[in-house]
């Protein structure tokens, strides 16, 4: 072979090895692009019908026909969204000693994958209207229209769009029962603040699956009200900054900052804090509330004016919508 011959060659090698890397280059380029995540849109119109349902059963009090009449809806709507549903019932005390039917339900798409995501509210209503101004309606089980059933709607709707596009993690919904049987302030003085979150600390301590565990939970509570804003609350950040991080970031990217805001919030006590205490799952809480507000929560807050009037479909879709699309950024 001679000089020409060898230089002809070198040329070639040059350009195959070219073209080489620029396919190389396209494939990468092309399969980055398959992997795009797509986030569901979240509807607004359908959480929000699926609150008014909730409402529409009466307060969802343990012992009540209401409460087993909607607990029953939940659990089939959950089902009718392809999730694997647990209905989990206990008998359960309460800050007097009562004995209260609870049932926590448990819906879970892709029980197979290890890595998991929490999602969880509670979906019981309170049996007593102890802050309302009127004390002749201080006995009274209220709607819970934003105080429960806004965030089991928006959790209704996330779960429906899983149902239709799975994300790369597993998600579990639960909704927990018997949150809001806290001693009254009627009471209080004979009984002391006890009694809250029943059902989370019994499904905390019998979990629906042997040492079950997941990478984080989101617990959302009173998050449907109009104009609602939600700071980091303080259990929130001391269990799982980097949670809160993750969420108000994703906040800040689809537009939802005014919800979101960067502010530190009070200590709340919810369901998050037993989720954290008995299953060390790094939980947070997105929860209205209002240090600048004479109840905090709200005028509505514990009242008989917890009802339909309290739900924004706005204030649905940005938290709805945030939560979709940090669980499908989740790798």
């Amino acid at each position: 072979m001679n000089n020409k011959q060898l230089y002809f060659v070198f040329i070639i090698g040059i350009l195959l090895i070219g073209c080489s890397c620029k396919q190389n280059q396209q494939t990468v380029a092309q399969t980055e692009k398959a992997v795009e995540i797509v986030v569901p849109e979240f509807n607004a119109d359908s959480a929000y019908y699926y609150t008014a349902a909730q409402v529409a059963f009466g307060p969802r009090v343990p012992n009540t026909p209401a409460h087993v009449a909607c607990g029953n809806y939940l659990a089939g709507e959950l089902r009718r969204f392809g999730a694997e549903v647990i209905e989990q019932e206990a008998v359960l005390q309460t800050y007097n000693k009562q004995s209260i039917h609870a049932k926590n339900i448990i819906a879970s798409f892709n029980p197979e994958n290890k890595t998991r995501i929490l999602l969880c509210a509670h979906w019981d209503s309170r049996p007593f209207a102890d802050q309302d101004r009127n004390p002749e309606n201080h006995h009274t089980p209220i709607d819970g229209a934003n105080d429960g059933a806004g965030a089991c709607g928006a959790l209704l709707e996330i779960a429906r769009q899983i149902g239709i596009q799975q994300p790369a993690a597993g998600v579990d919904v639960i909704l927990f029962d018997a949150e809001d049987w806290g001693t009254p302030e009627f009471e209080q003085n004979i009984y002391g603040s006890t009694g809250w979150c029943l059902g989370s600390i019994y499904w905390a301590k019998n979990p629906h699956a042997p040492n079950y565990t997941a990478k984080y939970g989101i617990l959302l509570d009173m998050v449907s009200a109009p104009g609602a804003q939600f700071r980091k609350e303080y259990f929130s950040m001391r269990n799982a900054s980097n949670i809160v991080k993750k969420v108000w970031e994703a906040a800040q990217v689809l537009g939802y900052g005014s919800y979101f805001i960067h502010k530190d919030g009070e200590g709340i006590e919810d369901d998050h804090v037993e989720v954290f205490k008995y299953r060390k799952i790094p939980c947070i809480d997105i929860i209205h509330y209002d240090p600048n507000l004479q109840k905090g929560f709200g005028d509505y807050w514990h009242t008989v004016n917890d009802n339909m009037n309290e739900v924004s479909k706005e204030t649905l879709k940005a938290v709805g919508q945030t939560v979709l699309y940090t669980v499908f950024n989740e790798k």
